[in-house]
């Protein structure tokens, strides 16, 4: 059962200047930062309410997140939406019955110790669309 966002990933090209100029924004204090090598991208994320925002830096150029910022002619933006679940491999099972895409057939890990799948966004209107669940 899908419970609600979990979070919103945003592609940057400069974590540092990024972090500082949504801190003007939400005035947050503390920054989760960490290195995801299988996905090859560094986050920066941070709570606004219940909702992780996620900026997510590439660290090699054939990150998916390098991919999708040169697409955007080069510069960063909204990346992509997750929702949170209590079973994973259930969801997708049930989303794929329904007749949408997945990128991922099998949940992996990703930021947070969270397992995730993406959904293709051929399939949901133009936006990637993740759901995780806790570890």
């Amino acid at each position: 059962m899908i419970k609600g966002i979990n979070h919103i990933g945003i592609a940057v090209t400069d974590l540092e200047a990024s972090i500082e100029t949504f801190r003007k924004i939400f005035q947050f204090e503390s920054v989760h930062r960490e290195i995801v090598e299988d996905q090859k991208v560094e986050i920066a994320s941070f709570k606004v309410g219940n909702v992780l925002i996620e900026l997510t830096l590439p660290t090699s150029p054939e990150s998916p997140i390098a991919k999708f910022i040169e697409r955007n002619g080069g510069k960063g933006g909204l990346h992509h939406l997750a929702f949170e679940t209590d079973n994973v491999e259930e969801e997708l099972a049930r989303i794929e019955s329904e007749g949408i895409q997945l990128i991922d057939k099998k949940p992996r890990l990703g930021a947070h110790d969270m397992m995730i799948a993406f959904m293709h966004p051929k399939s949901t209107n133009g936006v990637l669309t993740e759901i995780c669940q806790p570890k």
